[in-house]
C-alpha cells in the first residue's frame, strides 16, 4: 500500500532525527477534527545541528519555495534561523516549515504543549494539542483560521466530555 501524502513529508524528517513539531491543518486532524488540508505545517528546533538535519532533508525532497517555483529557490541555514515561515514545494506536496507561529512563539514554547503520536506506518511524530492550536488560530485570526475555528472548538468539546 502507497505511504499517504502526509507521511511521505513526515518520513524523511523523523528518520533523520529533525526536531519539530507538527502544527496546523494536520495537527487538527489527528487530534481529531474533521477538517480537510493539503499542506503540512512544522515548527523546527532553531539548534544549528537541527538545522543541519533539515537542510539535508529538504534537499533529498527537492524542497523549493512555492513562490516562483520556476526559479527553483532552496531553502538555506539563514532561512531557518529566523523567525519567518518557508512556504517549500516538495516532491511529495506542500511543506511549511515554520520557524514561529502566532506571537512568536518558537519550538521550545510550544513543546510543552505538543505530545508524541503514532500516526501509522511506525511513524511518530510530536503533534500541537489542540488547545493550543486553538488559541494561536483565536490570535492570529486570519481568514483560514476564522473558518476553522468553530470545527476545531465543537472537537475539543467532544474530546473533553469523552475524557480525552
Amino acid at each position: 500500500m502507497p505511504e499517504n501524502r502526509f507521511a511521505s513529508r513526515l518520513r524523511p524528517l523523523c528518520e533523520s532525527g529533525v526536531d519539530f513539531i507538527l502544527v496546523g491543518g494536520v495537527a487538527a486532524v489527528l487530534n481529531g477534527a474533521p477538517t480537510n488540508t493539503f499542506d503540512v505545517d512544522i515548527v523546527h528546533s532553531r539548534d544549528t545541528n537541527n538545522i543541519e538535519r533539515l537542510l539535508a532533508i529538504l534537499e533529498s525532497l527537492d524542497a523549493v519555495s512555492r513562490i516562483q517555483p520556476e526559479r527553483r529557490l532552496k531553502p538555506a541555514a539563514s532561512h531557518l534561523m529566523g523567525s519567518g515561515h518557508l512556504n517549500l514545494i516538495t516532491r511529495y506536496g506542500p511543506l511549511d516549515v515554520l520557524c514561529t507561529i502566532g506571537d512568536n512563539l518558537a519550538y521550545e514554547d510550544l513543546l510543552p504543549h505538543s505530545h508524541e503520536m503514532d500516526i501509522g506506518g511506525g511513524l511518530r511524530v510530536r503533534v500541537l494539542d489542540l488547545e493550543t492550536l486553538i488559541a494561536i488560530k483565536e490570535r492570529v485570526g486570519g481568514e483560514k483560521d476564522r473558518a476553522v475555528l468553530p470545527i476545531l472548538r465543537r472537537t475539543l468539546e467532544e474530546k473533553r466530555k469523552l475524557g480525552q
